[in-house]
């Protein structure tokens, strides 16, 4: 293991979060105060409660699934994808140092700045609302996991998009809506029948559900559940990048 190119790489993706902070740290919390100051105070105000959770509190959970899920994405897609563009890649993969280092660089930052924003969150949230975290290893289990999944999902998608506006396509036009329709602010237990049965084939729902659960105890979905589809998810993404680097598919060309 070349540990020295691993820190090489880690290092100058988190020097970049510091030469950006408002981009990168700023940006994300405010907006996601921002949803929930209105949320909270729209519909909390005509929804007091849900499963004996207070609406505010409820949404906590959800609010910081749906940042970590936007910056996993976007963090680890534009790392790969700025070397692509300025061609600079090729010095990497060129450097006596295997592919599993170069995604442990790439990745590794950019989930250690999705934990460091869900965190950040969660200490903002605390001084609107009270916050109860029945089971915080289980908490800090789906933080990092969803933050290693959805980063090496931006990772392939930042390998397959081959101009700026397909690295915004997936996670506006597919994440985004999953995310709102996976129950950050409301359960799936208050939907008709019909549309719980169709929203459980919403893989979002299961991420927040296990978070949530780690918070409050209360989910839609089986926590054990949650937790398979996470790994699972993590598991496939591993075997993409591992066909990818395999093939040289968008890196050799």
């Amino acid at each position: 293991m070349n540990f020295q190119a691993v820190k090489s790489i880690y290092r100058f993706e988190m020097a970049r979060m510091r030469r950006t902070l408002v981009q990168s740290i700023v940006a994300p919390v405010l907006s996601t105060s921002l949803y929930f100051v209105i949320f909270g105070a729209a519909i909390g105000s005509r929804i007091t409660e849900i499963d004996g959770v207070s609406y505010g509190s409820f949404i906590v959970p959800g609010l910081i699934m749906l940042a970590i899920l936007t910056e996993s994405i976007s963090n680890s897609s534009f790392a790969i994808y700025f070397p692509k563009f300025t061609g600079t890649i090729f010095e990497v993969l060129s450097a006596p140092i295997s592919y599993f280092e170069i995604l442990l660089g790439y990745v590794g930052a950019a989930a250690t700045k999705s934990v460091i924003i869900g965190v950040i969150i969660l200490v903002t949230a605390s001084f609107f609302v009270d916050i109860h975290i029945a089971h915080p290893v289980v908490m800090a289990l789906f933080l990092v996991l969803t933050s290693v999944s959805f980063s090496l999902f931006g990772f392939i998608l930042g390998i397959w998009a081959d101009g700026w506006e397909k690295l915004t396509i997936v996670p506006i036009l597919v994440i985004m809506p999953l995310t709102f329709l996976g129950g950050t602010f409301y359960s799936i237990s208050m939907l008709p029948p019909v549309w719980q049965t169709i929203s459980l084939f919403n893989p979002v729902v299961y991420l927040i559900s296990g978070f949530r659960w780690s918070f409050y105890e209360n989910a839609d979905v089986h926590v054990g559940l949650s937790l398979g589809m996470t790994i699972s998810f993590l598991g496939a993404c591993l075997l993409v990048v591992r066909w990818i680097f395999k093939t040289g598919y968008k890196l050799r060309s």
